[in-house]
């Protein structure tokens, strides 16, 4: 399997068919926070020219949104900012560097087309995603400001990370792979926000580089909620949908068991994998190889890396395949390979 953008595969094609799997006959009921709110660290970044008309969305006129906790709604429109250039392409629709004219806030401007997911079955999904991620705040996860909608499309707020991808640096890097103490250091990011998740109910089910996003600073900030998963009681806190990306599944979900938010913890040891050799620890040249190396937790460490002792077992202990035997956060956080954290923007 190549590596090559985009990666391969999405845990196959019939895991993007789940993500439809409840129906939305009416666009959701949106909300907005309030833009003020945005990161005032980020209101120094330079704004790239307009792009083209035809290459960014047009206004569509104002929709009104309201603020959860504020007496008067909130109003925002496409024209009350200033489009830059694509900052990515998905597959329903494009994010944008954005300022707001008014209070001059640089954010990442999310558009998701209407008509490419309209029969799909995925406004209720995108609804789930925007309220799970809306309700989460922490240093280490890319902050949701707020979302409006107009007849064509749904904009989504959220948090410029002007480095961008994980991926994308690691790409950069000679042999496409971090030196431990860095790559230490984003586990480390990634172990805090996942933490933080938990203690919310919510599991993220889709830990890999290009979800992870670098700011200015250093810092690694986890993104892309769009298969997290709130429970909200005991019962719902066991899973059974495949989702996420095949290469970062556990056991537990390619043998179609149920499983629970420890699923976040083995896609946290795969990552650590990635960072130090270059490519993820289970990746073959076909999807059923893969399959069965994961459950097989069929682990392999390359020896001309002279990977440390700590590194490995920090790996091994998080890769085991019963969920009960993988580590509490408290234990991956204060794990030796940790104490080499160091931010490559601090050293």
């Amino acid at each position: 399997m190549k590596k090559s953008p985009p990666r391969s595969p999405s845990a196959a094609e019939r895991i993007k068919a789940n993500r439809g799997d409840t129906a939305a006959t009416s666009p959701p009921k949106l909300q907005c926070d309030d833009l003020s709110r945005t990161n005032a660290s980020q209101t120094g970044e330079t704004l790239h020219a307009p792009v083209a008309a035809n290459e960014a969305p047009k206004p569509a006129g104002p929709v009104q949104a309201t603020k959860p906790s504020a007496s008067k709604p909130t109003v925002f429109s496409l024209a009350d900012f200033e489009i830059g250039r694509a900052l990515g392409k998905g597959k329903f629709g494009n994010v944008y560097l954005a300022r707001h004219k008014e209070q001059k806030k640089i954010i990442a401007l999310k558009v998701i087309y209407k008509s490419e997911i309209m029969g799909k079955g995925l406004y209720a999904q995108l609804q789930r995603e925007i309220e799970i991620h809306n309700h989460l705040r922490h240093n280490n996860i890319i902050r949701l400001f707020g979302y409006f909608q107009d007849p064509k499309s749904i904009y989504i707020m959220l948090e410029y990370a002007k480095t961008g991808e994980l991926y994308k640096t690691m790409q950069a890097k000679e042999g496409k792979r971090f030196d431990e103490p860095e790559a230490a250091f984003y586990v480390q990011c990634v172990a805090k926000a996942l933490q933080y998740c938990h203690s919310k109910n919510v599991m993220h089910r889709d830990i890999k580089p290009e979800n992870l996003l670098l700011m200015s600073d250093g810092t690694l900030k986890l993104g892309d909620f769009g298969w997290a998963h709130h429970a909200v009681d005991q019962n719902d806190a066991r899973r059974e949908t495949l989702c996420g990306t095949l290469d970062y599944l556990p056991p537990e979900m390619v043998n179609e068991h149920q499983y629970t938010h420890s699923v976040d913890k083995w896609s946290l040891g795969v990552l650590a994998y990635e960072l130090v050799v270059g490519k993820p620890c289970f990746e073959t040249s076909s999807n059923a190889e893969t399959m069965d190396k994961i459950a097989k937790a069929d682990i392999f460490f390359p020896t001309f890396l002279n990977l440390s002792s700590e590194c490995m077992d920090f790996v091994s202990r998080i890769l085991s395949r019963e969920p009960s035997e993988r580590p509490t956060w408290d234990e991956v956080l204060s794990h030796p390979w940790m104490k080499q954290a160091q931010n490559p923007c601090q050293s």
